[in-house]
């Protein structure tokens, strides 16, 4: 039973969003609600994300906004060292801040600030560890950062029962398609 899921992505500038109301991000937010009530309603406890600007922080926004209906559903958001955003813009680390204030539980898998990328893997490893199973807004044909995730997620899932569901380029224009048409009506 997947009960603890590891949500990651693209981050914004991966996606070439501007702003936190730019409609891509409105797009996004609505492919992962979808994608997430069908696992809330099959047991899912804990949506497990990073802090990084972009998918991480929307998932965990869209995760927190489900709580209503989904009243034992626990948000986490867990950073890979202490000092992590410190290089942010001021705008971007507060957006951080108020984040991490809200989510259920937050915590630095490794207590150092930044020193070398085994902090990174190291990362990928805590959760890949303690989590069910994963969720990416990634496309195998559209690399990026979420890559590392990616081949982490596909290398537990040969070890174990693993899910990994990603939501691809195609997904994202597919649910672009589909929210216009049900809020069409709406500009009226």
């Amino acid at each position: 039973m997947l009960t603890r899921l590891w949500l990651t992505g693209y981050r914004s500038w991966e996606l070439s969003t501007h702003g936190e109301d730019d409609p891509k991000i409105t797009v996004i937010k609505y492919s992962l609600k979808n994608a997430l009530i069908p696992l809330l309603d099959d047991g899912l406890k804990w949506v497990i994300t990073g802090g990084e600007l972009g998918i991480e922080q929307w998932g965990a926004q869209v995760a927190m906004s489900l709580k209503p209906d989904y009243p034992d559903l626990k948000v986490a958001v867990m950073l890979p060292f202490a000092d992590f955003g410190h290089q942010w813009n001021e705008d971007n680390q507060n957006r951080l801040q108020t984040l991490i204030s809200q989510v259920d539980f937050s915590q630095p898998t490794s207590s150092a600030p930044y020193q070398n990328p085994r902090q990174l893997s190291g990362y990928t490893q805590f959760m890949l560890h303690h989590t069910d199973g994963a969720l990416l807004v990634y496309d195998p044909d559209f690399e990026g950062k979420p890559r590392f995730a990616y081949q982490g997620a596909q290398a537990e899932s040969n070890r174990r029962a693993y899910p990994l569901t990603l939501i691809t380029m195609e997904d994202l224009e597919e649910a672009a398609r589909d929210w216009g048409e049900n809020h069409a009506n709406e500009q009226f």
